[in-house]
């Protein structure tokens, strides 16, 4: 059952604990994000670029060229 809730934080070589708060930043970064456009919608002179810049931001973060760290078993491969 634990497996359920490491297997995926581990491939991206983080910890349960790790990944829940890189998660819950990029929830936090979404929500942000929402509401800047939100506003550009109601005010499209206002943060006319904002949104944008914090998606493209996100996704350097998590796209690929997003540098993760080695989890155990790629470092028991690499030996």
């Amino acid at each position: 059952m634990l497996e359920h809730f490491t297997r995926h934080p581990h491939s991206v070589g983080e910890s349960y604990f790790e990944h829940m708060g890189m998660a819950s930043g990029f929830a936090a970064s979404m929500l942000l994000a929402a509401a800047v456009c939100a506003v550009h919608a109601v005010l499209p002179f206002v943060f006319e670029k904002t949104a944008s810049r914090m998606i493209a931001d996100l996704y350097q973060r998590t796209g690929p060229g997003r540098v993760r760290k080695p989890n155990s078993a790629q470092l028991s491969e690499s030996v």
